[in-house]
């Protein structure tokens, strides 16, 4: 493929992409590719798109996540940081693998074009580190509430090194519980 438009490096965690998008830049600004079926499939990110959520969260330090969604509906997602910057981290959930509750996280930024490739069987979420943060996330399965599910940001046994202080944290985030011994994960 010529026109090459995204650059994929790996992380720790089997599957899950750090994605950066590429620039075509000139005096006027800049065109940034937000999604290319071809491109991304190489790197994994294969289901089709049939969902695109936006979120703006407006004060710095504030937590979102650590959302997923169980089989049939789990889902993979391609997130990407539109205005500001954010710390976004996702945990492997996926049972039996090596990485099973280990989580990494990545600075996105409007300015840096970089973007996460999630694949099913992860939590997501993050922290802002400006105000006035927004997000665009491409999913591969509709939201289904009987499907979801969440982490606890602040449960020790995941142990995320959340870069502020958290300022702000909705009382559903905040209350979901922590993992304990019967935590199974997500089946693949």
């Amino acid at each position: 493929m010529a026109d090459r438009r995204f650059a994929a490096t790996a992380t720790p965690l089997a599957g899950l992409a750090l994605v950066r998008r590429i620039r075509m830049e000139d005096e006027r600004g800049y065109l940034s590719r937000l999604y290319c079926r071809d491109e991304l499939s190489e790197i994994g990110f294969t289901g089709a798109i049939v969902q695109i959520n936006q979120t703006v969260t407006r004060a710095r330090g504030a937590v979102r996540g650590m959302h997923f969604q169980r089989p049939p509906h789990a889902e993979a997602k391609f997130v990407s940081c539109l205005r500001g910057e954010v710390f976004d981290v996702a945990v492997d959930l996926r049972a039996g693998s090596p990485t099973f509750l280990e989580w990494h996280g990545e600075r996105l930024s409007g300015e840096n074009g970089l973007s996460l490739s999630i694949p099913e069987g992860f939590a997501h979420g993050f922290q802002t580190l400006t105000d006035d943060c927004e997000l665009v996330y491409l999913h591969s399965a509709a939201y289904d509430p009987d499907s979801e599910g969440a982490l606890n940001p602040l449960d020790p046994a995941l142990g995320i090194d959340w870069p502020l202080p958290i300022t702000e944290m909705s009382p559903r985030d905040r209350g979901h519980p922590f993992i304990d011994s019967g935590f199974a994960g997500i089946p693949s």
